[in-house]
């Protein structure tokens, strides 16, 4: 599993994400598994054993239960369906998505009161990348007040940002959602939905009010070879 990946010793790839999530007093984390993930789940043994399940907070790997007719998981939207019974033991009002293989420091803290002030049913934190980089990326537009207007996933040719040639706004793969409208996109509006950068946030923006937190910092995916040893 690319989480598990080694890195700087005796760190793997997903210690960045649990430690921003601590960093934010997030503390009710499931990590969905799904292929070779042994070295992963006991990395989450050995090394994130810091939790106190009697103040409610947990970290618990979750491999694919085969609760919706014994398939695997076909995307993030479709991983987060497959395990909706677990958020419907939890009390929790939002529910933070985040990708295990992603090298960065980001303050969720920071971004949920940012959710909640803009009174917002989704939150997708963004950065400004170089256009020719961007067809990797789910590309987004925003008005003003920083609202999303549109969001295309990898096209061929990035729109721009207003007022620049060479830059253009994309999408983290970080969410944030109100649980009540997760629960109604993934049960009915967008039932057939596997993806949320293909389906679930393009049908929603018209619909719900959907906002972009700007980053600004060092952010990568690492999603081959390549991006790691880079």
């Amino acid at each position: 599993a690319k989480p598990a990946v080694p890195f700087g010793g005796a760190y793997r790839l997903i210690d960045f994400v649990l430690s921003n999530l601590v960093n934010a007093n997030m503390r009710k984390i499931a990590v969905l598994t799904q292929y070779k993930s042994h070295s992963l789940q006991k990395h989450l043994r050995d090394g994130w054993s810091i939790f106190n399940p009697e103040l409610g907070e947990y970290i618990t790997a979750v491999p694919p239960q085969m609760r919706k007719g014994g398939a695997w998981y076909e995307g993030t939207a479709d991983a987060i369906y497959h395990n909706m019974w677990l958020l419907s033991r939890n009390d929790a009002k939002y529910v933070v998505v985040l990708s295990g293989d992603h090298i960065y420091r980001m303050d969720y803290a920071a971004m949920l009161e940012e959710h909640k002030e803009k009174g917002a049913k989704l939150t997708v934190a963004c950065m400004d990348v170089p256009v020719e980089d961007a067809s990797a990326f789910g590309v987004m537009g925003t008005a003003e007040n920083g609202l999303v207007t549109s969001f295309i996933e990898k096209p061929e040719c990035p729109p721009t940002l207003p007022g620049s040639k060479t830059r253009s706004l994309v999408s983290m793969g970080i969410y944030i959602f109100n649980r009540k409208l997760l629960f109604d996109l993934l049960n009915n509006e967008c039932k057939d939905a596997t993806d949320f950068g293909k389906e679930i946030i393009p049908q929603s923006i018209s619909k719900y009010k959907v906002a972009s937190y700007q980053y600004e910092g060092y952010w990568t995916d690492i999603g081959n070879i390549y991006s790691f040893f880079e």
